[in-house]
C-alpha cells in the first residue's frame, strides 16, 4: 500500500513539475526575455544576463524535482566546469540532461533547432541568450568553434538525440569536427540515471518504480592532439568519434552509486 501511494505521489509530482516548467517557460518568454531585449542594449551584457537567468531557472527546476521526491542526484567534478571556453560533450540518457548541465554553467551556450528561434514562445530566450541555431552543418561547426574560442562553455550531445532504452546509440561526427578543427580539448561528462526514465520514446507519465538517481561525472579533459598525429582532420574526426562512442558505451553501462 505504501509503495502504491508513493508511486501515485511521484506521478502527480512529475505532472506538477513539468507543468511548472512549461508555465515558467511561457512567462519567461512573454515577460522576462522581452524586457531583457528592450532594456539591455549591449548584446554581450544581454546575452550574459539571459544565460544567467536560464541557469538559475534550470537549477530551481532541478531542486523542485528533488524536493518533490522525483529524483536524487550526485555530481562529481563540478569544479572542472568553472573554467571558460570549454567544449563539453555528454551522453544523453534522459530528457533533462541539458537542464542539469546548464544549471551548472553560468555562461552556457548550446545548439538549438532553428525552428525554436522562430517559435513565438521560445524565440525570446533563444535570441536573448545568443544560442547557436542548427541552420547549416558547415556554418554550424564554425559557429561552435567561434563560441568556444570566445570563452563560452558549449554543451553538445554527440548522439543528437536521447539514448533509447536498449542502450544502442550512434554518434554524429559534428562534435568531433568541432574539437579537431577548433584544436580544442574536450571536457567529457558522463550522465547515468538509475532506474532509466525520460528516455527516448518514454512519455513523462511512465515513471519508474522508484525515484531516479542521477550521477553526473565531469571527467578530465581529453586532448585532441593525439588524434591529429599523422592524420587529416577528417580522419582524426572519425577516429575521435569512434573513441567517444566506446567511451560513452563504457560509462553508460556503469551503475550510479547511491547518494543524495
Amino acid at each position: 500500500m505504501a509503495e502504491r501511494c508513493n508511486y501515485l505521489w511521484r506521478l502527480m509530482a512529475t505532472a506538477i513539475a513539468f507543468s511548472v516548467f512549461g508555465l515558467g517557460g511561457v512567462l519567461f518568454s512573454l515577460i522576462v526575455f522581452p524586457l531583457l531585449m528592450l532594456l539591455v542594449r549591449r548584446p554581450a551584457r544581454r546575452i550574459a544576463l539571459s544565460r544567467r537567468v536560464v541557469q538559475i531557472s534550470f537549477a530551481a527546476f532541478i531542486q523542485l524535482m528533488r524536493a518533490l521526491g522525483i529524483l536524487r542526484y550526485r555530481i562529481v567534478g563540478a569544479e572542472k566546469l568553472r573554467r571558460p571556453g570549454l567544449l563539453i560533450l555528454a551522453n544523453h540518457p534522459t530528457l533533462i540532461d541539458v537542464v542539469f548541465l546548464i544549471s551548472l554553467l553560468p555562461n552556457a551556450d548550446c545548439i538549438v533547432k532553428s525552428s525554436l528561434a522562430r517559435n513565438p514562445f521560445t524565440r525570446g530566450p533563444v535570441r536573448a541568450s545568443g544560442y547557436i541555431c542548427n541552420d547549416s552543418s558547415e556554418g554550424l561547426i564554425e559557429d561552435c568553434i567561434h563560441s568556444v574560442h570566445d570563452g563560452n562553455n558549449l554543451v553538445i550531445f554527440p548522439e543528437g538525440t536521447r539514448t533509447p532504452l536498449d542502450g544502442r546509440f550512434t554518434l554524429q561526427r559534428g562534435a568531433a569536427n568541432i574539437a579537431v578543427r577548433g584544436r580544442r580539448a574536450i571536457t567529457p561528462v558522463s550522465i547515468r540515471c538509475e532506474p532509466r526514465s525520460l528516455a527516448k520514446g518514454v512519455p513523462w507519465w511512465r515513471i519508474p518504480p522508484r525515484p531516479m538517481h542521477f550521477t553526473i561525472e565531469v571527467l578530465d579533459d581529453l586532448p585532441v592532439a593525439p588524434f591529429l598525429e599523422g592524420q587529416s582532420e577528417a580522419m582524426a574526426a572519425r577516429k575521435l568519434t569512434r573513441f567517444l562512442h566506446d567511451f560513452y558505451l563504457t560509462t553508460s553501462s556503469l551503475h550510479a552509486n547511491p547518494g543524495t
